[in-house]
């Protein structure tokens, strides 16, 4: 949650789905943290999205419960329930005006996969969300990244964008495997914090494939 004291600080925003969250997704949010000299990172499931399936998702209350659970022993962590508080389809320029309401001296920094740079275009009303935050691109490793750099130049041009390059630690994992693995049976010890992993063997999560 975020408050008052947080205004005046650098604050990086990490959405996703979260189904569930994974180590890959903790990394990211740390490497960020660290690399650019945050002072929080907000974790925030997404609510509703218009790019998905919602039938694929387990509900927001796991999501969230599940983020809660991860992120519990790192204080430069928080849950955001902005978006899944939000009724109807969750757009990220939205999401970031209200942010911006909360905290108007805050300097945001949003975390996303730099693949989705060359989408981001496509995004609900782009120019705002170049407006009012900096992008931190994440570059995996099998990713060209000259051709990443001139995009961003292309969008800097363009928009005025402000975005900066995350090196992403080579760890290969993803929320999909994941759920895979548990609806076979095997293990995903390592994948997910074990008070995840608790959490999803108590509700009986991702066992049947047809529910994802």
């Amino acid at each position: 949650m975020v408050t008052p004291m947080d205004n005046k600080r650098k604050i990086g925003i990490l959405g996703g789905t979260f189904n569930p969250i994974h180590i890959g997704h903790l990394l990211l949010a740390e490497q960020a943290l660290e690399t650019f000299h945050l002072d929080q990172v907000l974790i925030m499931p997404s609510g509703q999205s218009y790019m998905k399936n919602e039938a694929d998702i387990v509900s927001k209350e796991h999501r969230n419960n599940m983020v809660q659970l991860a992120i519990s022993d790192n204080p430069a962590f928080s849950l955001s329930t902005i978006e899944t508080e939000r009724e109807g389809n969750t757009y990220t320029f939205e999401t970031l005006l209200y942010l911006r309401k909360q905290l108007p001296n805050a300097e945001l920094y949003f975390i996303l996969g730099a693949d989705n740079l060359f989408t981001i275009e496509k995004w609900k009303e782009v120019s705002v969300i170049f407006q009012n935050c900096t992008l931190i691109a994440s570059v995996r490793g099998d990713k060209d990244f000259t051709e990443i750099k001139n995009k961003a130049e292309e969008l800097k041009v363009k928009y005025g964008a402000k975005i900066l390059m995350l090196p992403e630690r080579l760890f290969t994992v993803s929320s999909t495997e994941i759920r895979e693995k548990i609806a076979k049976g095997q293990s995903v010890q390592y994948l997910t914090p074990n008070s995840v992993i608790a959490y999803i063997n108590e509700h009986n999560l991702y066992r049947n494939p047809a529910d994802f």
